[in-house]
Formats: C-alpha cells, sequence, structure tokens
C-alpha cells in the first residue's frame, strides 16, 4: 500500500457505496493471504480456490451491512473465509454420506510435476490437520488466524472478541501441545 492508496476502512466504505473498484483494490490487496488461510484449514488448493471466491462473493453482498471494528479488512475476510470453509466441510460431508450409498468414485490419476508437489503439500497439511483436530476450537482460531495468516494478535483479538493477551495464551498453548508437529506448522507455502 502507498501513501497514495486508501486504507481498508475507506475501500469497503466506498465499496458499500457500489464501488466496484474499490472492491477490486480490496482483492487485489487480501486475496492471496484469504487464498492460504483456506488452503491452511482445507489442505486442498483446489478447495482454497472456490473457498476464496465464496468469501469475496459473500463479501460483495454483505458490503453494505459490515462495518470494520479495524482499518484492516482482513481479520473479518479470514473470519468469513472459516465459516465459508466449515459451511463447504458441512456440504461436503453430506454429499459424500450420499455418495457412500450409491458407490464409490474411482480417483483419476494426474502425473504432472505441479500436481504431485500440491498432492504432496496436501499430504503434510492433513497431517497437521489432523493434529490440529485435536486441539479445542478456540486455540485452533488462534493458531489459523495468527500463526497460519500472519494476522496481529491485536486484529485476532478484536476479530474473536477476547483480550490479545487471550489470543497469546491461546497460541502459545496451541504450539505447545503441536510441538512433536513443529516442521508441519509452516506447512503449505504460500502461492
Amino acid at each position: 500500500m502507498t501513501t497514495e492508496d486508501p486504507d481498508d476502512r475507506a475501500l469497503w466504505s466506498q465499496a458499500a457505496g457500489g464501488s466496484a473498484h474499490a472492491f477490486g483494490m480490496l482483492f487485489d490487496r487480501h486475496a492471496k493471504a484469504v487464498y492460504n488461510h483456506c488452503f491452511r484449514l482445507t489442505a486442498s488448493w483446489a478447495e482454497a480456490e472456490d473457498h476464496l471466491q465464496a468469501t469475496f462473493l459473500l463479501a460483495w453482498r454483505r458490503r453494505d451491512d459490515v462495518r470494520l471494528e479495524r482499518e484492516s479488512a482482513l481479520p473479518w475476510l479470514l473470519t468469513v473465509a472459516t465459516n465459508v470453509v466449515r459451511n463447504g466441510q458441512r456440504s461436503l460431508s453430506r454429499r459424500l454420506k450420499n455418495l457412500r450409498r450409491v458407490g464409490e468414485e474411482r480417483p483419476v490419476p494426474d502425473h504432472a510435476d505441479l500436481v504431485v508437489e500440491r498432492l504432496d503439500d496436501q499430504r503434510r497439511m492433513k497431517e497437521l490437520l489432523s493434529a490440529v483436530a485435536e486441539l479445542p476450537r478456540n486455540e485452533r482460531e488462534a493458531i489459523a488466524l495468527c500463526v497460519w495468516s500472519g494476522v496481529s494478535y491485536a486484529d485476532a483479538a478484536a476479530v474473536l472478541g477476547i483480550t490479545e493477551g487471550s489470543v497469546r495464551a491461546r497460541v502459545s498453548k496451541a504450539k505447545s501441545k503441536l510441538q512433536q508437529h513443529r516442521e508441519l506448522v509452516h506447512t503449505g507455502e504460500d502461492r
């Protein structure tokens, strides 16, 4: 952001007034962080892309209703993304349950280098998500926001509705519990 670029609050206000250009600037500014956040919650680059689109579509639809509490729209966008992912996972669970009744689908192999790399990322991320799934929900949210997506403790506290000290404590507890998975905590380099 240059000194000439408006801050997120100003852009959000313009977007709420119908400015697609202002909303586009918000997208350009935060899409990569939201995309990577979604990957870290799903362990799938393809799902992350879908969830990124759904997050910004929902943000566009709700632009009139949302008032940013802090200067950055990113914490709110990451919270929306988290909810989009949860809804997607619930939908997937229902679809898989229905598919089991019909029969299993056979996977189609793809031998491209990029696919192999992404599958390896997904495998490692699934290992981490398995370990993270054992954490209490409040610690999972703190790790996802502060460690994986780089949101400040203050912004995370505002989004979660708790004190900054509580966020720090949750991150610390989660890191301690994930000590044996230390090499996986930073899995999924930003793309």
